[in-house]
């Protein structure tokens, strides 16, 4: 029986290579809107973080975010990812 392939995905913030059910997936939308996707399937521009709040923070104060996915991202959005943690 054939071995199932585990995808793996790189966090923008320490670019350690990860499992995808580790990270969450940041995405900006086609429309400019940044979401947090739940399946990982949503088009548009992506950016995996990993689940750790000290990542979020680091993100969030250099601005990671904002420069991968080219648009400004608004302090809601990390309030919503540190919840989820």
């Amino acid at each position: 029986m054939k071995t199932k392939k585990i995808p793996i995905r790189s966090c923008v913030v320490t670019h350690e290579r990860c499992e995808k059910k580790d990270l969450i997936r940041v995405v900006r939308t086609p429309e400019g809107k940044v979401i947090i996707d739940e399946t990982g399937k949503a088009s548009g521009r992506g950016a995996y973080l990993k689940k750790d709040i000290a990542i979020i923070e680091k993100a969030e104060k250099n601005k990671i975010l904002d420069k991968v996915l080219e648009v400004n991202v608004e302090k809601e959005i990390f309030v919503e990812l540190k919840n989820r943690i």
